[in-house]
């Protein structure tokens, strides 16, 4: 009988004649959940021969990997900001290069210790909404989807991590699920960003498998940054803090967008690889009061 070698030797061969990036790693991310073995124990097992219908288990997960289905999604859950998401088909799988948002937060507002009001739009998993307040132990926050799935989504994920008690989650559209009196001192998000027309040549993971409209940002990808640059001045508290995500080469529109809705300045933050991954603008402070 093969070994859990031979299987794992098997497996990124054929991972990487399908065009998989990182096909042994892959291989044994599938491993772990095929055979209930941690990846760090693969090697000590190598000789080991797995039972038949744990071996058939991983073999039907490597060919949906090869057939370009995202790793993240035969696993159903990914790590965002060291927290475990459970993923589902109307959610974005979180990715490193959104961190950016989160580190941008805790840059421009150090005190962890502040009672913020947080608002992520377009939350998804939660993702972003959840990461901010596993870091501020004082926050409250509100997730706001499009989708009623991905919204009931990120309110599992915040019960499996403790933050329910701090966390609220609305399906709507933007700030039209949001009463006129709702003002934060964060707004953060990851709007579809891709232009339309260009989402059907992104690789099979992301065009086939990801959620087309957590994708799709209109005829030039900023759409949603247009409704919500429009919903922003009403959402700030004074001197609040928006953090967008945006695509890598359109910093200068979303910043154009924001500051032409009274916002400002508008700095861009860049991702670990060095491109242009999001836009922080602040609403205006409480003019001081003088006395005469």
């Amino acid at each position: 009988m093969a070994t859990l070698s031979d299987l794992l030797r098997e497996a990124a061969a054929r991972l990487a004649a399908a065009g998989v990036d990182s096909p042994r790693l892959d291989a044994e991310y599938l491993a772990e959940a095929a055979f209930g073995l941690p990846r760090a124990a693969l090697r000590r097992h190598g000789t080991d021969s797995p039972e038949a219908a744990a071996a058939s288990r991983f073999a039907a997960l490597v060919a949906r990997r090869a057939a370009r289905e995202p790793l993240q999604r035969l696993l159903g859950s990914w790590e965002f900001w060291g927290l475990d998401l459970t993923l589902a088909p109307d959610t974005l799988i979180p990715r490193p290069d959104t961190e950016t948002v989160v580190e941008a937060v805790l840059r421009r507002r150090p005190d962890r210790t502040a009672p913020l009001r947080l608002l992520d739009l377009g939350t998804g998993s939660g993702a972003i909404l959840l990461a901010l307040l596993s870091e501020y132990p004082r926050a409250t926050g509100l997730g706001v989807d499009l989708s009623p799935a991905a919204a009931a989504t990120a309110a599992l994920n915040a019960r499996r991590l403790g933050l329910s008690g701090r966390a609220r989650f609305l399906a709507g559209s933007w700030a039209a699920a949001l009463g006129e009196a709702a003002r934060f001192d964060v707004v953060v998000g990851n709007p579809p960003y891709i232009p339309d027309d260009e989402i059907d040549g992104l690789e099979p993971e992301v065009a086939r498998h990801e959620p087309r409209r957590a994708l799709a940002g209109g005829a030039d990808g900023l759409d949603c940054y247009r409704a919500i640059a429009a919903e922003l001045p009403r959402l700030l508290l004074p001197g609040g803090l928006a953090v967008l995500e945006h695509g890598a080469d359109q910093a200068s529109a979303v910043a154009a967008l924001l500051e032409a809705a009274g916002l400002g300045p508008v700095g861009t933050v860049r991702d670990l690889a060095g491109r242009d991954r999001a836009a922080i603008a602040q609403a205006a402070p409480t003019p001081a009061i003088t006395s005469e």
